[in-house]
């Protein structure tokens, strides 16, 4: 039996994710596959917040969800595959690479490289230093730039 591939994208609030997003999204459509959705809020947010630190986890929590809505509503295709949505907190290098190694039908992590020519960025940078080992499925690094009409040739 053929397990579906399962696409991994990492949202933030850039628009080079949203160009992700919907490359994996046509490309699973195109293929059968999954699709799950990744935005990891970084504890240095409100760590040094002592006293407040579980209104303001609250509330990046309900912005995760907002940017993860929103970002669904923008990529309509997205949605119609019915992605599995995870939002958790940490380091987001740890927290991908966890991600991978407890779900093995994730098969392709996919990330989107800025538009603005300033490299790859420092998750893009931090998971190509990582050996085979620890880093156990392709990387599909998508140009922020791409548009819907060569999303839709490439797919």
């Amino acid at each position: 039996m053929h397990n579906k591939l399962k696409f991994l994208v990492v949202i933030d609030d850039t628009d080079e994710c949203r160009v992700a997003l919907k490359w994996a999204a046509s490309r699973a459509i195109s293929i059968g596959g999954l699709l799950t959705i990744l935005h990891v809020i970084d504890n240095a947010d409100f760590q040094h917040w002592l006293g407040v630190e579980a209104i303001m986890r609250d509330e990046a929590y309900a912005n995760a969800e907002g940017l993860m809505s929103s970002i669904l509503d923008d990529v309509g295709s997205a949605a119609e595959l019915m992605p599995e949505i995870i939002v958790k907190q940490g380091d987001k290098r740890e927290q991908i690479l966890e991600l991978i190694k407890n779900d093995p039908a994730i098969s392709i992590l996919v990330l989107g490289s800025a538009v603005d020519g300033s490299g790859p960025g420092p998750l893009v940078a931090s998971l190509a230093s990582q050996s085979a080992e620890t880093f156990p499925i392709p990387v599909t690094l998508v140009p922020g730039n791409l548009t819907d009409a060569r999303i839709a040739d490439l797919s």
